[in-house]
């Protein structure tokens, strides 16, 4: 009798088990209209790709970072393109992250190519209702509320 009941309930947890892990989740992902998702990690910012570049503008739209940006090259269509956060939030008013626009650019050409990518970053809010984003390699800064 025991070993039956034993047999019932190890049934019953590990269908409850499963039903939690594989549910069908028919709830949409949240949607973005930004070129690409902002990267936080400690090695990428320092080690990420750093061609050179000159930051024109940045500009917060919603939860996108939109940066304007030029570099030498033939079109641009090559260029790789990533923002880092550095992992770091300092403690001031308000809260402080360190960012970097990472580059691999691998045209050989003189031309001077512009172009603006924009950067989901609301994985960069923290406790509160802003952020400061700086980006290392301009000295810009952009206010981040949500």
């Amino acid at each position: 009798m025991q070993q039956r009941v034993f047999k019932w309930c190890f049934t019953i947890v590990l269908l409850l088990v499963i039903s939690a892990c594989c549910s069908d989740d028919d709830s949409p992902a949240p949607s973005t209209n930004c070129d690409q998702v902002t990267m936080i990690s400690s090695e990428l910012f320092m080690t990420a790709p750093a061609d050179p570049l000159i930051i024109h503008s940045m500009e917060i739209d919603d939860n996108c970072l939109q940066i304007s940006f030029s570099a030498s090259g033939c079109d641009g269509n090559s260029w790789e393109t990533m923002l880092v956060d550095s992992e770091v939030i300092m403690e001031s008013n308000p809260p402080q992250r360190n960012l970097r626009l990472s580059l691999k650019n691998l045209e050989l050409c003189d031309a001077v190519i512009s172009k603006t990518i924009s950067f989901e970053i609301s994985n960069l809010q923290v406790d509160g209702d802003q952020v400061l984003l700086t980006i290392a390699n301009s000295g810009d800064e952009a206010l981040y509320s949500y």
